[in-house]
C-alpha cells in the first residue's frame, strides 16, 4: 500500500500535464485545422501535407510538458534531485528574461498601442499572438543562465564531487540536462515549424487593424510572369484577399518577344474571380504601345474584365512575403512554386530561411554542451572564469548565427552551410570541452595556449 501510494504521488504531475495537454488539443486543435483549410482555399498551390501536419505537431507540443515530467518521473533519486535544481533556477529565468522583454518591447510600441481603440484587448492579442516567437528567442538565454547557475552552485558546495566519489561520471551526473536540451530543442522545432516565425510577421497587421487602418498582408509587390511576358507590381495586399478583397493600385505591363512595350494597364482595384478565374479591374487605365508612335491611352468607366490572364492572387503575393515570417509549409510552397526560376524574387533568402527553421532548435543542445563542462569546476578557483567564457562563447554563437544566415541571405555562402555551420561548430567545442572535462584537463589550459609564451 506505502509502494503503491509513494508511486501514485510521484506520476500525478504527469497525469495533471496529460489533462492540461488534452485541454489545450481541444482549444487549439479545431482552430488550427480550420486554419489549414483557410490555407489551402487561399493558396491551392500549398505544400499540402506540410500543411496537414500542423495540427499533429501543435498536439504534440502540447503533450510535451507531460513526457518531461514522466521522464522526471521514472528518473532516480540523485536525477530528480538535479532536475530539480536546476528547473527551479531555469523558471526564474525565464520569468525575468520575459518580463525584461516585455518592459522594452512595451516601451518601443506604445506609442503604436495607443492608437487602438481597445487597448487591453490589443495588448492581449499581439502578446498572445508573439509568445511562441518570444519564447524561441529568450529559451537559449535562460537555460544558458540557469545551467550555470545551477551547476556552479553544486560544484561550490562539493555536491559534484561527491557524486563523482559515489560512482557517477560527469556525463552520467549530467545525462538529465542533456535530456532536457533535447527536449528544449523539440519545443522549439515545433514551435518554429509555423507558429513562431508566422507570429512576428502578423504584428503590423494586428495593430493596424486595431488603429482602424486597413491591414495589408503585403506592400509593393513586384510578380513576372516570364511565360506570358507580364509584369505586375500591386501596391497593397489587404487583408484575405484571396477570400475576394481586392488588389489596390495595380498595374501591369505587358511587352512583346521582342522587349518592346506592348501594353500596360493601371487600376485603382483589381479582383480575382475564383469561381471563373477571370481579373476584373476598376477605372481602368490601358496604354497602348506601337513602334515609332506616341502611346495611346483609354480610360474606361465600367471595369476591365479579362477571362484569359491565368495569374492567380497567391501567385503574386509570393514574391512580396518575408521569408524571415513564412513557417516550412509556406517556405516548401514558395520554393516549389519557384522551382522552374524566372521568378522576380531571389530564392536564397526562402532557401537559407528553409534550412535555418530546421537548425535554430538545436541551440537550446549547443548550449547546453558549450555551458556544461564550463559551469562544472572541481579547484578553488571559483566559477568566474568558466561562466565568463561560456557566456562570451554562447554569444558568439548567436552572433554568428546572425551573421551567417545574412550572408546567406545575400547568395555569399550557400543556405545549408549558412544555417548550420555556426551550430556545428560551436557543437564541436562544446565536445571538447566536455572531453576535457571527463578527462579531469583544466579547461583554462586551453586559453592559455591561445597567447605566445604561455605553452
Amino acid at each position: 500500500m506505502i509502494f503503491f501510494r509513494t508511486h501514485l504521488q510521484r506520476f500525478l504531475l504527469p497525469l495533471a500535464l496529460v489533462a492540461v495537454g488534452v485541454a489545450l488539443c481541444g482549444f487549439l486543435i479545431p482552430a488550427e485545422r480550420m486554419a489549414v483549410v483557410q490555407q489551402l482555399l487561399g493558396f491551392p498551390d500549398s505544400d499540402v501535407q506540410a500543411h496537414e501536419a500542423r495540427p499533429a505537431i501543435l498536439a504534440a507540443l502540447c503533450f510535451l510538458p507531460a513526457v518531461a515530467a514522466l521522464f522526471y518521473a521514472l528518473s532516480g533519486t540523485m536525477d530528480r534531485y538535479i532536475i530539480r535544481q536546476f528547473a527551479g533556477i531555469f523558471g526564474i529565468c525565464l520569468a525575468a528574461l520575459v518580463a525584461i522583454w516585455l518592459l522594452m518591447d512595451l516601451t518601443d510600441k506604445i506609442g503604436d498601442f495607443r492608437e487602438s481603440r481597445h487597448l487591453l484587448r490589443t495588448l492581449a492579442l499581439v502578446y498572445a499572438t508573439r509568445s511562441p516567437a518570444v519564447l524561441l528567442l529568450l529559451l537559449p538565454y535562460s537555460l544558458l543562465l540557469s545551467l550555470l547557475y545551477s551547476l556552479g552552485k553544486l560544484s561550490g558546495s562539493r555536491e559534484i564531487i561527491a557524486m563523482i566519489q559515489g560512482g557517477r561520471s560527469v556525463i552520467r551526473l549530467t545525462l538529465p540536462l542533456i535530456i532536457a536540451g533535447v527536449l528544449f530543442s523539440l519545443l522549439c522545432l515545433g514551435l518554429n515549424y509555423q507558429w513562431a516565425p508566422v507570429a512576428e510577421g502578423r504584428l503590423d497587421e494586428i495593430l493596424s487593424a486595431a488603429g482602424g487602418k486597413p491591414a495589408t498582408e503585403a506592400a509593393h509587390v513586384l510578380y513576372r510572369n516570364p511565360i506570358d511576358r507580364r509584369l505586375w507590381e500591386i501596391g497593397a495586399f489587404p487583408h484575405n484577399y484571396h477570400m475576394g478583397k481586392p488588389l489596390l493600385d495595380v498595374e501591369v505591363t505587358t511587352t512583346r518577344s521582342d522587349r518592346t512595350l506592348e501594353s500596360r494597364l493601371l487600376a485603382k482595384r483589381a479582383f480575382w474571380d475564383r469561381s471563373d478565374h477571370h481579373w476584373t479591374f476598376e477605372e481602368p487605365v490601358l496604354a497602348t504601345y506601337t513602334a515609332g508612335q506616341p502611346p495611346v491611352f483609354e480610360k474606361q468607366a465600367a471595369p476591365l474584365v479579362i477571362t484569359t490572364w491565368t495569374e492567380t492572387p497567391w501567385q503574386l503575393i509570393k514574391p512580396g512575403l518575408s521569408a524571415a515570417n513564412l513557417g516550412i509549409p509556406d517556405l516548401d510552397g514558395w520554393l516549389q512554386a519557384n522551382s522552374h526560376g524566372g521568378q522576380f524574387a531571389d530564392p536564397a533568402p526562402y532557401l537559407t530561411q528553409w534550412h535555418y527553421r530546421w537548425a535554430l532548435p538545436f541551440t537550446c543542445i549547443v548550449t547546453v554542451l558549450l555551458a556544461t563542462p564550463l559551469a562544472i569546476h572541481f579547484s578553488r578557483r571559483g566559477p568566474g572564469g568558466g561562466v565568463f567564457l561560456a557566456v562570451v562563447l554562447s554569444a558568439l554563437m548567436l552572433l554568428a548565427g546572425s551573421i551567417s544566415t545574412a550572408l546567406g541571405e545575400a547568395g555569399t555562402l550557400r543556405p545549408l552551410f549558412a544555417a548550420w555551420l555556426p551550430n556545428l561548430a560551436f557543437a564541436t567545442l562544446g565536445i571538447y570541452l566536455f572531453r576535457r572535462r571527463i578527462s579531469g584537463l583544466p579547461i583554462y589550459l586551453v586559453l592559455r595556449r591561445l597567447f605566445p609564451g604561455n605553452d
